[in-house]
């Protein structure tokens, strides 16, 4: 990992796994999703805020990878890095990790700044950029 890498941990609950006691496929997204959030949060972007500006991240694409499978009660982490800075959007690498390091799930997602009053592409504000480039 190196300075430019966010970790969230994650705790895998009953309610995240199918009767066998794997997760199912579905909820990694929303720890991803979580991860990307805290990321922000970390680097002082409230959505809050965003959302008060008429202005919010929307999914463009996803690629995973599901690598092995997460299970009941495991302690991970989601490793996240941003990859690319555009005018509109960010990608983001995120690694799904165990306690040995072993990479569990990778996605590759690609989120898109929108102004949300008329749900279109917009510029990512400079404030957001200046913040979580800030390490770089």
């Amino acid at each position: 990992m190196d300075n430019n890498t966010f970790e969230w941990p994650i705790t895998i609950y009953y309610e995240d796994t199918d009767a066998g006691g794997v997760v199912y496929h579905s909820n990694y997204l929303k720890f991803f999703e979580r991860a990307r959030t805290e990321l922000l949060r970390h680097h002082g972007v409230s959505q809050q805020v965003l959302l008060k500006q008429s202005i919010g991240f929307v999914v463009k694409s996803i690629n995973i990878d599901f690598i092995q499978a997460a299970r009941l009660d495991e302690q991970l982490k989601v490793e996240t890095s941003i990859t690319e800075f555009k005018k509109v959007s960010l990608t983001f690498c995120q690694l799904l990790v165990n306690s040995e390091g072993k990479v569990l799930c990778k996605a590759t997602v690609k989120v898109a700044c929108i102004e949300n009053s008329k749900m279109k592409p917009t510029a990512i504000p400079s404030f957001i950029l200046s913040e979580i480039t800030c390490d770089r």
